[in-house]
This record gives C-alpha cells, sequence and structure tokens, in this order.
C-alpha cells in the first residue's frame, strides 16, 4: 500500500467521463490543484467514439447525436471550429410486415401532451390505462398507445412501468426549450467535443490518472481518503474535496453494502439516508446497439410496399421488432452505416451475450425489416462495433430515468455532503436534462461552482 499525500486545498474528481472532465476544467481553471482519477483507460465514459480509415462517420458506441441546440455543447464545438451538421432523411416505419411512411408522430405526440404533473405521479402504462382506456379496442388507438410504449421505451431506455410521469414531463418541457425535436452530429463524433475538453486539461495542467480503480472513499468533515488500485498496486490519496461523477448503477451498487464487486465504491461512512433514498428513486435504463458497415448502402435498392420511392434518404426505420425495433444511418452522410438500437426488454434479451450473438441477430432483424436476404447482408458486411454498457463493470447500464415518485431525487442525488462530497454526472441534472451529454456537463459545472462557493 502506497500513501500518496497532496495538499490540505487539492480535489479529486473521480471519473474522466464528460461531467468529471467538465468538473475539472472549470475547478483548475479558477486556480485550484485538480486530479482525475479514471477507471479505464481511456477519457470520456458514455461517450466512446471510433474511426475508421474508410469511412467519413463516426463509428458511436456510446452518445451519439447531440439533442437541440445546447450551449453546453456547441459552444465548445463552435470555439473549436467544428463542422456540425443537422441530421436529415426519411422515416420508415414497418407495420404488419409492410415498409411505408412513418405517420404515427402526430398520435403519439397527442398522447404524450395528455401527462399531466399536477396530477399525483404514475407510472406512464398507469397513464395509458387512466387516460386512453380504450374499451372498445379500437385498433388505431390501441396502435398509437404502442407506438407511445414504444417511444418511452426507446427514446428513454425506460421501463414503462417504472418511469414516472413528473419525470417524463420534466424531460419534455426541457427539450422544448433547446429545440430538442432537432438531432445533430459533429463531424468527428463526440470526439470532437473529448478532444475540446482535453485540451483544456492538458493546457491547465490537470493529470488524468487511467487505469486507476477507485475502490473506497473515507470521508469526514475536513478531508477524504480514497483508496484506488492501478493494477495491482495499492495507493491512498487525500484531498480537501472530492467530485464523485459515478453513473447512476455504479453509485447504486456502491449503495449496496453486500456490494463489493469490480467497479463499485465503498463509502466510509456510508452515504447519507437521503442520498440513499435518492439512488433508489432512480433507475439505470438498458440500451444495446450495434453499428454495422457494409461495403455499400444495400438499403437503397430497397422498395417500400408502394413501389414509388426508395430507401436511399432512410434516416431512421422503426419497426415493432422483439430485438432491434430501431434503427438509423448516418444520414445525410451517404456511408454505409447502419445502426441498430435495442432498448429495454431487448437489451436484457442481447446483454451479456457474445458480439458474434449479437451481430447475428442484429442481421437476421435487418433481413426481415426490409426483405433483404440474410445472406446477402452477412456477405456484404465489412465490420461491426458493439459495447455491451449492461455488463461493463464500470457503467452498468446507458442511462438514468426517474421511477414513479422520484421528484427531487436528482436535487437529492447531486447535494453536496459535509462540504467534502459533491455529486455530479447526467442523473445529478436538476434542469430535466437526464441522460443527455449537455445535462452531465451542467452537472459537472454545478459541482465545481458549488466548491469554488464555498472558497469565496
Amino acid at each position: 500500500m502506497i500513501k500518496a499525500m497532496t495538499e490540505a486545498n487539492s480535489i479529486i474528481v473521480i471519473g474522466a467521463g464528460i461531467s468529471g472532465l467538465a468538473a475539472a476544467c472549470k475547478l483548475a481553471g479558477s486556480g485550484l490543484s485538480v486530479t482525475v482519477l479514471e477507471a479505464r483507460d481511456r477519457i470520456g465514459g458514455r461517450i466512446f467514439t471510433k474511426r475508421n480509415s474508410t469511412s467519413a462517420s463516426a463509428i458511436e458506441l456510446g452518445a451519439e447525436f447531440i439533442h437541440g441546440i445546447p450551449a453546453e455543447i456547441l459552444h465548445p464545438l463552435q470555439q473549436s471550429a467544428s463542422n456540425i451538421t443537422e441530421v436529415d432523411g426519411d422515416n420508415w416505419c414497418v407495420a404488419k410486415g409492410k415498409l411505408q411512411a412513418c405517420d404515427f408522430f402526430s398520435r403519439i405526440d397527442s398522447i404524450l401532451e395528455k401527462m399531466d404533473d399536477t396530477l399525483p405521479d404514475e407510472s406512464f402504462l398507469d397513464f395509458l390505462q387512466r387516460c386512453f382506456p380504450n374499451p372498445e379496442r379500437d385498433s388505431k388507438l390501441e396502435d398509437a398507445k404502442q407506438r407511445a410504449v414504444n417511444y418511452v421505451s426507446g427514446f428513454n431506455a425506460a421501463d414503462p412501468g417504472l418511469v414516472g410521469v413528473h419525470w417524463l414531463v420534466a424531460g419534455m418541457r426541457a427539450e422544448n426549450k433547446i429545440q430538442g425535436h432537432r438531432a445533430f452530429r459533429s463531424k468527428n463524433g463526440y470526439q470532437d467535443l473529448l478532444d475540446h475538453f482535453q485540451r483544456q486539461i492538458t493546457d491547465l495542467d490537470v493529470p488524468v490518472q487511467t487505469n486507476t480503480v477507485v475502490e473506497s472513499v473515507a470521508w469526514k468533515a475536513d478531508r477524504t481518503e480514497i483508496t484506488a488500485r492501478s493494477g495491482h498496486q495499492s495507493r491512498i490519496v487525500t484531498a480537501a474535496k472530492v467530485v464523485i461523477t459515478l453513473p447512476l448503477a455504479v453509485l447504486q451498487a456502491s449503495s449496496d453494502k453486500a456490494s463489493g464487486d469490480r467497479g463499485s465504491v465503498r463509502f466510509i461512512p456510508a452515504l447519507p439516508e437521503q442520498k440513499l433514498e435518492a439512488l433508489a428513486k432512480m433507475e439505470m435504463g438498458k440500451v444495446v446497439r450495434v453499428v454495422l458497415r457494409f461495403r455499400h448502402r444495400f438499403w437503397q435498392e430497397v422498395f417500400p410496399a408502394n413501389k414509388k420511392k426508395k430507401l436511399a434518404e432512410m434516416s431512421f426505420l422503426f419497426s415493432q421488432d422483439e430485438w432491434f425495433p430501431t434503427w438509423w444511418t448516418a444520414m445525410p452522410n451517404k456511408d454505409p452505416i447502419i445502426t441498430g438500437w435495442a432498448p429495454f426488454r431487448s437489451a436484457e434479451r442481447l446483454s451479456g451475450q457474445s458480439q458474434q450473438l449479437v451481430v447475428q441477430r442484429a442481421l437476421q432483424t435487418l433481413a426481415v425489416l426490409l426483405r433483404v436476404s440474410l445472406q446477402k447482408l452477412e456477405s456484404g458486411l465489412e465490420a461491426a462495433y458493439f459495447h455491451d454498457w449492461q455488463s461493463d463493470p464500470f457503467t452498468r447500464g446507458a442511462y438514468s430515468y426517474g421511477k414513479v415518485g422520484s421528484d427531487g431525487a436528482q436535487q437529492a442525488l447531486g447535494a453536496p455532503v459535509a462540504n467534502v462530497l459533491f455529486f455530479a454526472g447526467e442523473a445529478t441534472d436538476i434542469s430535466g436534462h437526464n441522460g443527455t451529454v449537455h445535462g452531465a456537463i451542467a452537472s459537472g459545472y454545478r459541482a465545481a461552482e458549488e466548491i469554488l462557493q464555498r472558497r469565496r
């Protein structure tokens, strides 16, 4: 055991995801001594971009879209002169085995607009049953209800039987303020944003220690003592304050006294009861995604049911497939890349499986949806990319959502403890942008500001 003492006013940031990087930049930029500890061998957390020399588009294994026009993302990208493109193209749907233009978005909107956060909170499924009982079993209403369920579980990676209406309304309200219905990409994916923060970290001389797994955080009124492991070597680092940016599911595992598996962090003493109650009111969404790169854009040769227009401009493909219900292309870029999205129950079935099995299941789904032979897809597949976030010990899921009765949980989760423990990460965002990159950045800035205010 090596004990490394640091200066009394130093700050440790646990996690080099985007919220940790944002917090470190703000703190170091204010003249404080900051060190970042990261369990992985890379920075970025749930931002995980890969590049391929044969493709103009980035391969995103984690966050991909910029939702709306959030300043937290657009300002850094503009400062870096990054090329930002709005997602464009046609939306197609598969319904009753037929490929056709989507016509259900307005019906989904009409259902979601009925949600009311002035009423007692309830799950999305209970809301549907109460507001749209449909005793006559009208097929159009049933289809709209199922599409709404698919939207909630797909976009939010949430269990519609657990997610709270109050949380959904807060998210929709926040999205409307930043034109969240629009989506953008940066030319090199989210790597452009990471590069911006990496440059700041370097310029500010902030050390980022990767492959450093934090095992415990002992804290009291005036200092913290962090035990971390790098390879076979364990060491203790002391600091005046700690910014904790662990993903929700990792924090939940850390609060489990019976836990002790890799990735979980033991708090000594345990986190306060208010913090544990907040953790219990939130849930980590589940998603499996796979990116397939083909030799050419085979879908541009596919005709829909009406035979009038090919899929050359396809951006999104929606279905009710049990494995990969949602797909999207690189549009407006014409790269032969297509991404399969498997949320909630689909993710539960796929998580823990081998990449070979996941890719094969994706190809089978795509073959059925687009009525293309599986053999043609297999022979045309050039590469596949996949990361199982549920099985990743340092993430354990996709992104957070609030369960029924979660009002105030984000504020409680993000609140400082004893003036020494500070919390950031998308799950602690208090503006309704949970589950987003800009929400994570905002939370990092907020945690840093809380520390700076206490020093003024």
